[in-house]
């Protein structure tokens, strides 16, 4: 798996598979090539992408953990999403 990791935050925003081309540049992130989608909030300078993650939590969810190197820890402010929709 790849990751990409807000690094003010350290938060783990997207987990994607490895086969998938990412691509960061100063204004945006894309993701796929051709694109699947484009991530107009994080780019090269304020996140950092990460290759062959083996250790990702099962209950992965954007922004439920941080990332810091190879280290994981669950995110402090994470509250569950209320499943009542």
């Amino acid at each position: 798996m790849k990751t990409i990791v807000e690094k003010s935050t350290k938060l783990c925003k997207y987990l994607i598979a490895d086969d998938v081309a990412i691509t960061a540049t100063a204004d945006n992130i894309t993701v796929g090539n051709p694109p699947q989608f484009i991530i107009a909030d994080l780019n090269s300078s304020n996140a950092t992408i990460t290759e062959n993650i083996t250790n990702a939590p099962s209950d992965w969810i954007g922004n439920k953990y941080k990332l810091t190197g190879t280290t994981w820890s669950a995110n402090p402010d994470w509250v569950e999403p209320d499943s009542d929709g």
